[in-house]
C-alpha cells in the first residue's frame, strides 16, 4: 500500500510529457495488481486538464482516463474548488500523509493541515536514494 496519492497536475505531466519526472512517480505509483488511492476530484481534474490540451483528442482523453482508473481505488471525499483543500481531503480520505503534486501554488508549502506535500522531483530522488548503512 502506497503512502502517498498523486495531484491530478502529475497524471496530466506524466501523460503528456514522456520521460518526466512525474511520469516516473506515475509508473512507479501505477502498477498492475496494485491499487492507489485517489478522488474522482482528482479524477475529475485530470480529465478536465487533458481536454484543455491540444494535442490530447477526446478518443485520448477518454482512453488515459480509462487507464488510469485501472490502477486506482476511488476514496469518497467532499469535492472542493481549492486544489489545497481537495488534495488534503483526498489524503485525509485515503488515509495517507504524503501528496505528490508540481501545482504551482503549492510549491512553497511544505504542508497543509498535517498533509505533506512533495514535488515529483523530491519524491523520485527519495525513492532512489539508498538507505543509509547499518549504524550509521
Amino acid at each position: 500500500m502506497s503512502d502517498i496519492i498523486l495531484g491530478p497536475d502529475v497524471y496530466v505531466n506524466a501523460s503528456v510529457a514522456l520521460g518526466s519526472p512525474p511520469e516516473h512517480v506515475v509508473r512507479r505509483v501505477l502498477k498492475p495488481g496494485k491499487k492507489t488511492k485517489t478522488s474522482e476530484w482528482i479524477l475529475k481534474t485530470v480529465s478536465a486538464m487533458l481536454n484543455n490540451v491540444e494535442a490530447f483528442k477526446k478518443e485520448a482523453v477518454d482512453q488515459q482516463m480509462s487507464t488510469i482508473r485501472q490502477f486506482v481505488e476511488i476514496v469518497e471525499e467532499d469535492d472542493h474548488d481549492d486544489w489545497g483543500k481537495a488534495l488534503v481531503a483526498a489524503a485525509k480520505a485515503a488515509g495517507v500523509s504524503r501528496v505528490v503534486t508540481d501545482h504551482p501554488d503549492l510549491a512553497d508549502k511544505d504542508e497543509i493541515d498535517g498533509i505533506e506535500l512533495i514535488s515529483s522531483d523530491a519524491w523520485l530522488v527519495e525513492q532512489t536514494t539508498p538507505p543509509p548503512p547499518p549504524g550509521g
